[in-house]
Parts: C-alpha cells; structure tokens; sequence
C-alpha cells in the first residue's frame, strides 16, 4: 500500500478514536445537578463542532477510497482527451497523476529486416539482411498542480544516437483549453505524434509519413489546443524547416530537430478532427512556412523558399476492424532554383509537389472471443511520389516514384507488447524496387 494510504488511514483512525460515535457516549450518572444545565448550550456548541469533524473525516474516507480504487475524476484520461493533448498512451503518463510528482514511461521497438530472394545482392554494397534495436525512449514528465505540467521525450536511436523528441510545459487552462510552449511534434498525419510502436500497424512506419510528413517531426515554438464539441484542435507556430536539406527523397532532411535551429523563417501548423462516434475520427491538417532560412542563395540573390503541407485523415478502430487512410501533398515555391542552388543533378531534383497516400485495413480474428490478446492480419497499399511534378529543364528520379503493398500480421499477448511480421513488395517507374521480409518486435509502458 502507497504511503500517503497508509498516513491518510491512520490518521482517520486516530480520529475516530478520538472523537467516538454518540452511541458509545453513555451517562453514568443519572442523577446529576440541575446546575450543569446553565452549561447545556455549551455542550451543544461542543456537539456541533464534534459533528462537523465527523463530517469531514467522513469526506477524507471517501477520498482516500477513491484514490486506491483508482476512481479519482483526476486520474481518469479518456482516449478522446488524450488524443486532443496529440498524445500516445505512454506520452499521456504525467497526465494521468493525480498529484503533483514525476512520471516514467517509455517505449522501444525492433526490427529485421530481410531482403527477397532476387534482391539478395544489395543495392549500392547494402547488406541483404540487417537487425536494428531502432528506439529506446523514455518518457519523463513532471506534474506542478492542476494547471501546469511538464512532458519529454528522450530518444536513443539505432543504439548510439541520443535525441530530444520533445520537450513542452502545458498550462491546463480548462478542459477544453491548453497552452503549450517547447519542442512540440508537429500535428500532422496518424504517425507523428502517436508514433509508439503498439499504436501503428506494421513494423515499419508507412512512407508517405516518413518522406512527405517528415516522422518524427518536432520543431520549437508552441500553441494551443482544445476542444468545441466533438471537434478538436491543435495550432502552433514553429521555426520553420531548413530548405538546403531537401532532395529528390522529399522534405525530411529539412527538419531541424529543436538543434540550434535556424529560425529566420517561420512556419504555422494546424489540424481540426471531428469524433462523431467512439473509435472513429477524420480530420484535416497543415503546415506553412518560410524555409530558406537565409541559406539557399542563387547567383547572389538569397530565396525566399515557402513549404507547404496539406494532409486529410481517417481512423476507424470498431468491432475489431482497424481501418486508416491518409493523402498528403507538399508544394516547395521555386523549387527549380533551390535545385540550382544546391546543385542537384538534373536527373534528381527538389519536387515543385510531392504527393503520397495509403489505405490500410486489418482485423483482429480474436476480437469477439479473446480479451486482451490479439491477433491482426493487415493489408496496406501505399504510393509515394515525390518527384510528382519537377521543375522546368529538370527531369523525374523515377527511383521516388514507388508502391509500397504490405501483407502482414500483428500479435499482442497484451496492449502493451506486439510482434508483427509482415512482406513489404516495392515497385517504382524506374523497375528498380526492392522487396523484403520484416519482423519487429515493441513495446511500451
């Protein structure tokens, strides 16, 4: 039993033993005199301030019930609040407290990757089969009071490469208001922010989030986030990416990752969900921002680059059906010259757009008949392009033109640990995919 259980219970004891019930007060002189009548309006004041602590050590009774049956209204973190903080189930640690104090939590996933039989030679000296520990995090956070708490991310990738995820303080305003101000995932897609690896299907993470929405994108700034109804909302105002990291692949070596970033341009970002029902939302989301960063300069002339991100998504998770899909499209203003530049190739420049998209569906066969363990075969088809329209004199890396169909399963012995395998096919417009077999194994607590 918690200490603060153990105080609270023993000093409810000690009060009842001073203070017994009117019941076990008996007279044992019956006869005394009339004169102790003139003191009968102080005993009644006696008796009612007797009542009123009775009263109260009844209250702290019920409280302390509360808290060891896990009941407390502050403890309790429906998913629809924790989505509208944009918050896996282990990032929510230190809003499930009821007092003020410091939480732990984490997750960590693993992967094999295995490349197919025709493939077995590699691409570029790139070994045939490979066995990453990709993650180990730590959630560490810190309650202050009912208003104000504080929430990190702490990374260690590949086994050796230490980073910040995220580092925010929230000030609770109400229930359907925060304010938020730090290094902040950026709210956009169904990855990003719930990114732990008993939240998405699949051992890896789809594409289209990895090379148009950049996962795990953080930036440093902050905003607001809340709630209308069965709305919900995130804003938040950001340093903008760093343009001289774009390629033929797409935006993700613009992220600036919260590190001494440049921040002569800034960017906004939003997304607006509607949860007309448990278990199903869809919504939208963007970004917009400056990304030149004073750093791209063609022919003495430093260029204004602008970025911009638009994405609409859908998750249904009902009857043991778990269905998503997400569209997304990134547009780079003067991405000719930005090539120019940098000095890409001709054959693989900076996209003037990018687009990428995927449906996915699976089913847990136990759903119906098994609680807490599951079992989900999946399918997910996926196309990604970020060559989707290049500038004028340059020609498409049809290498960045690829369909990615998964076939896989999922296994949870419980919520918190999977073991998923899947077979990954991958075509593109240059006849140039590689296949592959993968196994991960995560979890998260």
């Amino acid at each position: 039993m918690p200490a603060t259980f153990r105080f609270s219970s023993s000093l409810l004891l000690v009060l009842l033993l001073l203070f017994p019930s009117p019941g076990t007060a008996q007279s044992t002189d019956e006869d005394r005199d009339d004169s102790e009548a003139a003191s009968s309006a102080e005993e009644t004041s006696s008796a009612e301030d007797l009542e009123e602590l009775r009263r109260r050590v009844s209250i702290l009774a019920e409280e302390i019930e509360q808290l060891r049956s896990g009941d407390s209204e502050q403890l309790t973190l429906t998913d629809e609040r924790r989505r509208q903080l944009g918050l896996a189930p282990s990032a929510a640690a230190t809003y499930r407290r009821a007092t003020s104090g410091v939480s732990l939590a984490g997750y960590g996933e693993m992967l094999l990757e295995n490349y197919a039989d025709e493939n077995e030679s590699g691409v570029g000296g790139a070994p045939t089969t490979q066995f990453d520990f990709l993650r180990a995090i730590l959630y560490a956070g810190y309650r202050f009071n009912d208003r104000f708490v504080f929430n990190s991310e702490i990374e260690v990738e590949h086994a050796s490469e230490i980073f910040v995820e995220f580092a925010y303080v929230d000030y609770m305003a109400n229930d359907n208001l925060t304010l938020r101000g730090g290094m902040v995932l950026l709210p956009l897609g169904l990855v990003n922010e719930f990114h732990e690896p008993t939240v998405f299907i699949g051992s890896k993470r789809p594409e289209t989030e990895s090379r148009i929405i950049p996962s795990t994108w953080r930036e440093n700034g902050g905003g607001l986030l809340g709630s209308v109804g069965p709305f919900t909302y995130r804003a938040y105002v950001t340093n903008g990416l760093r343009g001289a990291g774009f390629s033929s692949a797409g935006v993700r070596g613009g992220r600036q990752k919260g590190a001494r970033a440049l921040s002569s341009d800034v960017a906004f970002s939003g997304r607006l969900d509607i949860a007309p029902v448990p278990g199903v939302f869809a919504g939208v989301a963007f970004y917009s921002g400056g990304s030149g960063q004073n750093g791209v300069v063609l022919n003495g002339e430093t260029l204004d680059v602008r970025t911009t991100i638009v994405e609409t998504h859908g998750q249904m998770q009902v009857r043991g059906f778990d269905v998503r899909a997400l569209l997304a499209r990134a547009a780079i203003d003067r991405a000719g010259d930005v090539s120019l530049a940098l000095g890409t190739p001709i054959g693989k420049p900076i996209a003037d757009t990018m687009l990428g998209g995927y449906f996915q569906v699976g089913y847990d066969v136990l759903s119906q008949t098994t609680a807490g363990f599951s079992l989900t075969p999946f399918v997910r088809y996926e196309n990604v392009d970020t060559q989707h329209k290049v500038p004028t004199g340059f020609t498409r890396d049809l290498t960045q033109d690829g369909t990615f169909t998964t076939f896989g399963v999922e296994l949870k012995p419980i919520p918190n640990i999977v073991i998923t395998g899947d077979f990954e096919r991958v075509t593109n417009a240059a006849e140039a995919g590689r296949n592959q077999f993968n196994l991960s194994l995560g979890y998260a607590f």
